[in-house]
């Protein structure tokens, strides 16, 4: 039913992220390899993700008789979830946006998108149980204080991220960060601090082999993390 993450709106202007990402973008949107972006009006921050379907009637069919409550809006699904805004539509098809640096500089791609959740199991029984995605890892590790679940999507993945000390809740999820892959790290690093935005050195990332610095700023309230040394999922 779902073929991968079609866009992610975001509260804030796309000139912020033309630099964020070196890419140019092109009546207010702006398109990674894997995945696009749309921007929004209102509060900052990540506001909503749509998945792409190869058929949308299909889809709504198969959501319906999994118990998950929908409503048309134009071409696109929106999807009743847990605190989380999701829709569902056909895959644009559009082309990657031009990049406006060097290409090991600029991000290609997303590599994760990260959704805190008080209710690990709840998020199971909806991302894989109900839009059918592939839960790859499930593990728990008191020394990040997390229990993580990796859903693939596409060549990404949706990471759902539970605070073991806050144990279980019915609270709502969150929508929360993003994860960029960068051919060099190194390289996107020097273009970033070349373009006045904070950023931390950059470290050793969870994933053997790669590396990782974070970005405090001018992301439009979006956690975020540029990553390297890894190939695709």
């Amino acid at each position: 039913m779902i073929s991968g993450l079609d866009h992610l709106v975001i509260g804030g202007a796309a000139g912020v992220y033309e630099t964020l990402l070196g890419r140019r973008a092109s009546g207010g949107r702006l398109r990674t390899g894997n995945v696009g972006l749309a921007f929004a009006g209102g509060a900052s921050g990540l506001q909503s993700m749509v998945f792409a379907t190869a058929d949308l009637d299909k889809a709504t069919r198969l959501l319906e008789r999994r118990a998950v409550a929908t409503t048309r809006a134009g071409d696109a699904l929106v999807l009743s979830a847990e605190g989380v805004a999701i829709g569902l539509a056909a895959a644009a098809g559009d082309p990657p946006s031009p990049f406006t640096d060097a290409e090991a500089a600029c991000v290609s791609g997303l590599d994760h998108v990260v959704v805190r959740t008080p209710n690990p199991e709840r998020a199971i029984a909806f991302y894989a149980g109900r839009l059918g995605l592939d839960l790859r890892l499930d593990r728990s590790n008191p020394q990040w204080g997390a229990r993580l679940l990796f859903f693939r999507c596409g060549d990404l993945v949706v990471e759902i991220a539970h605070d073991l000390k806050k144990g279980v809740s019915d609270a709502p999820d969150q929508l929360w960060g993003l994860s960029w892959r960068v051919p060099d790290v190194a390289q996107a690093h020097a273009r970033l601090k070349a373009a006045g935005l904070d950023v931390t050195d950059p470290r050793d990332g969870r994933r053997p082999g790669s590396r990782v610095f974070s970005v405090k700023n001018r992301t439009e309230g979006v956690p975020t993390l540029v990553i390297g040394g890894i190939g695709r999922w």
